[in-house]
């Protein structure tokens, strides 16, 4: 699928949003991607996540694991679609944690799973669980990576689409010197 079919699907179910968002990293920008409005449709995930697991299709993976929320649809349908397991990490006290009876078992190896990458600090934390285990990361998948790839994870990583969207920290953001009210439509709160 081409980048301009993936940001015509973020387009047409208005998951592409213009104005001043409070990023979960906590910093700001004039764009988000409310992944929530592309993947309450299970064709438009099917179809996203298809790009996902055919790049690690060859990869060996006996787990699929994903940060709550956002990354759960995404693992879950990369995960149908390897054949593979799926579980998730949740916030508990601020910080991603197994819980639900989910565990990391020695010696697995382990593809992480995500909507949207900025920083990546949901990802990293999924991968120190992991480590932290004794599985092993063997791959990152996510759908939008807003870094245009500026983010390293240390393992293969594929992004179905990549942008360079501008992000400020709050010191710096014009858009509150304007004095335009920030918003966080994100999943995670802040502070």
């Amino acid at each position: 699928m081409k980048k301009e079919n993936i940001l015509e699907i973020f387009t047409k179910t208005n998951a592409l949003l213009s104005g001043h968002f409070l990023l979960t990293s906590g910093r700001h920008s004039n764009q988000y991607f409310q992944c929530a409005q592309v993947l309450q449709y299970p064709n438009h995930n099917e179809v996203i996540c298809t790009e996902i697991a055919e790049f690690f299709k060859d990869t060996e993976i006996d787990v699929v694991i994903s940060p709550a929320i956002g990354g759960i649809i995404v693992g879950q349908e990369v995960a149908r679609q390897l054949g593979k397991k799926s579980i998730f990490a949740e916030r508990e006290d601020k910080e991603l944690r197994l819980r639900r009876g989910f565990s990391i078992e020695q010696g697995k190896k382990y593809l992480v799973c995500e909507d949207v990458v900025t920083t990546g600090g949901s990802v990293f934390e999924v991968i120190e669980i992991v480590k932290n285990g004794g599985g092993e990361v063997v791959g990152v998948g996510t759908i939008v990576d807003r870094s245009n790839n500026k983010v390293k994870f240390g393992v293969p990583q594929f992004s179905t689409l990549q942008l360079e969207v501008i992000s400020y920290s709050a010191e710096e953001c014009p858009l509150c010197k304007q004095n335009i009210p920030a918003v966080k439509p994100g999943s995670r709160k802040i502070g």
